[in-house]
């Protein structure tokens, strides 16, 4: 493969890849030609990702880990560069609802479980990641998985403000790791159509659809070409943004 998206050489590192937008983004990195180490705790749906990836030429393998654990992350990073020999890009990826409920019935241990499985658990895994590139002294690209929830209330829980936090983290990182030629960058999607949103209510998905500039909602093809986009040279001066990709759903007027 030649071309400005060509990832030939690169080892991106996908978290939570095994299914939903993480496997849709493992699946354009590898159609671009990235090995892909794919992190989830689910040991049977690793082997399966990365064999499917690995069936588009390329090298892939799954490390069973959970993020939510900072010893897990580090095993994990030291056995994913023992396979592949570097990093060059890493898709923190993994999160997910948290707890929700009404704000006034929120337990302590209710926030700490949301904070720790979508902002801790990103800090974490780029920390790790951080340092491979920096004792690579190759630079690289760390990406998050967020949410148009960071920009629109939504009520019941921590998430909206868990992802509106990593967009935070986000814009400090970009400042602090370029001397080291190190971008951070966000992806918050809208409704993506996955095996799990899928299974949301009807209800929830028309309103979605209704207030979609675009027409229509959206499916894991559309992750594919903003991860090889984001992982490659072509955004090297895109550092510290979050890139919405929601077909106008967070613009569009109530």
């Amino acid at each position: 493969m030649n071309g400005l998206f060509d990832l030939q050489g690169h080892v991106a590192l996908v978290t939570g890849g095994n299914t939903g937008l993480g496997l849709g983004m493992a699946r354009g990195l590898a159609k671009a030609g990235a090995s892909v180490a794919i992190w989830g705790r689910n040991s049977d749906r690793n082997t399966a990702a990365a064999k499917e990836l690995a069936s588009l030429g390329v090298e892939a393998q799954g490390f069973v880990c959970d993020v939510t654990d900072p010893a897990a992350i580090n095993a994990a990073m030291e056995a994913t560069v023992d396979r592949f020999g570097r990093l060059d890009s890493c898709f923190a990826n993994a999160g997910g609802s948290g707890v929700r409920k009404p704000f006034v019935n929120h337990t302590p241990a209710d926030w700490q479980s949301t904070i720790d499985l979508n902002f801790n658990s990103v800090t974490a895994t780029m920390q790790a990641a951080a340092k491979q590139f920096i004792s690579q002294g190759s630079g690289g690209k760390l990406i998050v998985s967020s949410s148009i929830a960071a920009l629109m209330g939504i009520p019941g829980g921590g998430y909206s403000a868990t992802k509106a936090a990593v967009s935070g983290l986000i814009r400090s990182l970009a400042i602090e790791l370029a001397p080291a030629n190190i971008q951070a960058n966000a992806i918050l999607p809208g409704f993506i159509e996955t095996d799990m949103s899928v299974q949301t209510p009807q209800a929830f998905q028309d309103a979605c659809l209704r207030r979609t500039a675009s027409g229509k909602l959206g499916n894991l093809e559309d992750m594919e070409g903003i991860a090889v986009f984001l992982a490659s040279q072509q955004s090297n001066l895109v550092t510290g943004h979050s890139l919405v990709i929601d077909g106008g759903q967070s613009i569009f007027p109530m």
